[in-house]
């Protein structure tokens, strides 16, 4: 067959081709990058809630906020995807914005603009509503009081909190608790505890520090925990605790700053709760004293802090609803029995016979929380002659522990004896079980004599079971860590 010159050109020219792109001869054209994403706005309501936009590129790619209340469901990814864009429930009275911005090497970012629409008053959350005294019974302080066995607290959980350079950030599984859940809870009622305290922090909360705006999801979570202990038909003490010590200034130059903030909190955590019945109790404040000073207070500190207690009754009352029927509890300074005897002045109140007075008691201290050197290991007159401090022992107790009955319970004002409790030194290498049995004596000894003296005792459970811990209660599963310590408490308190 004779040859086509023309067919030969054409194959020999591909041929050439082909050789050149296997020997990199000829450089195939750089790929664009390219980059997209849509909608390129969203609208959320007031309520929050969670949309996609869609992500479109060839390599990979990131993804911003500008603000904390709008979040990605993811932070980078390469090629397609689809992201799932979450706005918190919003409070604020103004419209708010934020700008999603997604961005690749090589690429120019793409924004995408987020608006939340203006909360509008639900009347739920109004500020005041007419007062209802719907399932708050016609009760007063002394006569609840009278219903309040003995009380365990939830220590070192809703109140954890982390300071970093004056920042304050953290959850309740901060201090190492894991998060509480309802089977804990039922675990301590059917130990035969039937109130419960729950400290809680709600600065490192705050969401808007010129408004002081707690955070929808925290006081949702704190709500949950509340529900468990009424679910089990617990009475509920429910704080503001330490909250990183911002109320530990107690003198004129702090004096209106900090009652600005604390009738700004118990605003909202009364709104919060103020559906809930008498079972839910509120207390102002915790351990308030002059930061590092554990000594006598001075006029201008008491004064000072009795304003408090005045400005949360004042705050709740002014929340109407169940609130104006609500039982409160007041702490004295330092919550120290002494000084509530010599310098407490009970708040004027709406409504009569519905304060408690909370004191705590952690006598002799060097038995019951110092961990450093020269502790006491033991306690009580079981122990005379032993490792036993020179004070603190069961006369101090009767003595001490009747200056709340003659000045409180005996003018028909209940006692909460709100923390309790001495740590268990596991370590020792002598003296263990004598140290052992020192505890149970006075946990028996302080329980019966706080009943004896009209008030209702609360042990402080720090959830720490180990070395230097007062944990009782085994927080995972909620078993009893120490059953003999559960049984002395609950049995010396009926």
């Amino acid at each position: 067959m004779k040859s086509n010159p023309k067919y030969l050109l054409i194959l020999l020219i591909v041929m050439f081709l082909v050789s050149c792109s296997e020997s990199g001869g000829v450089d195939p054209e750089p790929e664009t990058t390219t980059l997209s994403a849509q909608p390129a706005t969203l609208l959320f309501e007031a309520a929050g809630g969670t949309k996609s936009i869609s992500v479109s590129s060839n390599t990979i790619w990131s993804i911003s906020s500008s603000e904390s209340w709008c979040t990605p469901s993811l932070t980078s990814s390469k090629a397609n995807a689809s992201v799932n864009i979450k706005a918190d429930a919003s409070y604020n009275t103004e419209e708010r914005t934020a700008l999603l911005t997604v961005s690749a090497s090589d690429a120019d970012d793409v924004y995408i603009t987020v608006t939340q629409e203006a909360y509008e008053t639900d009347p739920k959350y109004a500020d005041y509503i007419d007062p209802d005294n719907t399932d708050m019974r016609d009760l007063t302080a002394f006569d609840l009081s009278k219903q309040m066995i003995v009380g365990w607290n939830l220590g070192n959980t809703m109140e954890a909190l982390n300071i970093n350079d004056g920042n304050l950030s953290g959850s309740e599984t901060s201090w190492g608790n894991p998060a509480v859940t309802q089977q804990l809870i039922d675990s301590v009622k059917a130990a035969g505890f039937n109130a419960i305290r729950i400290p809680v922090s709600w600065s490192h909360q705050i969401e808007d520090e010129t408004t002081f705006r707690i955070r929808q999801s925290w006081k949702e979570r704190v709500e949950e925990v509340v529900n468990y202990a009424l679910n089990a038909n617990m009475f509920v003490v429910m704080n503001i605790h330490w909250d990183g010590g911002w109320m530990d200034h107690p003198d004129n130059s702090h004096k209106d700053e900090i009652n600005t903030k604390l009738a700004a909190l118990w605003k909202q955590i009364a709104i919060h709760f103020r559906d809930y019945d008498d079972r839910l109790l509120f207390a102002g404040t915790n351990e308030v004293h002059v930061e590092n000073d554990y000594g006598t207070p001075s006029a201008q500190n008491v004064e000072v802090q009795n304003s408090f207690n005045q400005t949360f009754v004042n705050t709740v009352r002014a929340t109407g609803g169940r609130n104006a029927y609500r039982h409160l509890v007041i702490q004295a300074f330092n919550t120290n029995i002494q000084h509530c005897v010599d310098f407490l002045t009970m708040p004027e109140d709406d409504i009569a016979n519905k304060l408690f007075v909370e004191v705590h008691y952690y006598d002799p201290y060097d038995f019951t929380l110092q961990d450093g050197g020269g502790f006491k290991t033991q306690w009580g007159k079981n122990f005379v002659g032993g490792d036993v401090s020179n004070w603190g022992q069961e006369d101090w107790v009767d003595v001490t522990f009747a200056k709340m009955k003659s000045n409180y319970y005996d003018q028909n004002i209940p006692v909460i004896l709100g923390e309790f409790g001495a740590t268990l030194r596991s370590d020792l290498t002598t003296g263990l079980e004598e140290h052992k049995q020192s505890r149970l004596d006075y946990f028996e000894y302080v329980t019966k004599a706080a009943k004896a003296n009209g008030m209702i005792p609360f042990y402080w459970d720090s959830g720490y079971t180990g070395n230097n811990g007062t944990g009782i209660f085994n927080r995972n599963d909620g078993s009893q860590a120490f059953p003999e310590v559960v049984e002395i408490l609950v049995k010396s308190a009926e």
